[in-house]
């Protein structure tokens, strides 16, 4: 494809934009006839961050579809504010580009219009991953103070993480871990240490850091999803009918671990992964992250 955006070495999106029977969407996807897996990114996100959150899947077996959220980058928010209507716009890009049926994968708040999208699409769902992802109420988490608010929601503020990031690896890694888990000292400590000693977790930082930015682009849409959320008590999960696997980390103080209990125990039929010690994105920077992701392609590949 000519149009491709490296967004780390060897890591390729694909962006296009269409407009469907719901609206325009932007969204990437690279070539082949593979099963198609769809990603649906979380806060401060965009088709960037839907491919890196699916990057350990790769290419080579799965076509990964990876839609902007509306309000997110190339995607208006008129596109669809509420979580049923992204559901709605999923299933229409879908259609726009005639495919059948895909998996999904959603993260964090990307869980709510991937749920909606098994409620009211089940016969265009496969099966639903979500990890760390809302099942219910959210609001900003108690652990993310006035100045970590101001570093994450703004661009001034991205470009101080991003340049600390680079230089100051460790602190950087700290300040993830203490307002993205409920971890004592010794935890943060032997979780910077694995997570600077492993080249894919650095890796893995470096790129999700660099598709919150700029916030600019995607403050629109995270702002509705805060909106949006603060309506929910619980989502209605029960109706969802397709195989389910439930991946969310123990300490996860952004998105709360009773998310992910709530999710499982009222899905009829779901599956879990408990990522132990896992923080909001133990899935990708924890000791147990390769066994997870390994869990999470033996779930997809057996499903017929």
């Amino acid at each position: 494809m000519d149009n491709h955006v490296e967004i780390i070495p060897g890591v390729f999106a694909y962006p296009n934009t269409v407009e469907t029977g719901r609206g325009k969407v932007e969204y990437s996807i690279n070539d082949g006839d593979m099963p198609v897996v769809m990603s649906v990114h979380g806060g401060m996100g965009g088709f960037d961050q839907a491919r890196i959150l699916v990057d350990f899947l790769g290419e080579k077996n799965w076509r990964l579809l990876c839609p902007s959220r509306p309000g997110y980058l190339g995607t208006p928010i008129e596109s669809g504010r509420t979580m049923e209507e992204q559901a709605d716009l999923l299933a229409a890009l879908l259609d726009t580009l005639k495919i059948d049926k895909v998996a999904v994968i959603c993260a964090s708040a990307g869980g709510p219009p991937g749920y909606f999208f098994a409620i009211r699409h089940p016969d265009r769902i496969k099966a639903l991953v979500p990890i760390d992802a809302v099942s219910g109420f959210y609001d900003m988490p108690d652990s993310a103070g006035p100045v970590a608010k101001a570093l994450f929601l703004s661009d001034i503020g991205q470009k101080i993480l991003l340049a600390m990031e680079e230089r100051k690896p460790e602190s950087f890694l700290q300040e993830i871990f203490s307002t993205s888990a409920y971890f004592t000292k010794e935890q943060i400590r032997l979780h910077t240490e694995h997570a600077l000693k492993s080249p894919d977790a650095l890796a893995f930082l470096r790129a999700f850091m660099v598709t919150m930015s700029p916030y600019a682009k995607r403050k629109t849409g995270t702002e509705n999803d805060l909106l949006q959320f603060k309506k929910f008590t619980h989502l209605p999960v029960e109706g969802i009918k397709c195989p389910t696997l439930i991946v969310h980390g123990t300490h996860d103080a952004d998105v709360k671990f009773y998310d992910g209990v709530y999710a499982y125990e009222h899905i009829p039929g779901a599956k879990r992964y408990w990522i132990e010690e896992g923080s909001h994105v133990g899935f990708w920077l924890n000791p147990r992250a390769n066994e997870a992701h390994q869990a999470v392609r033996d779930f997809i590949t057996g499903i017929k």
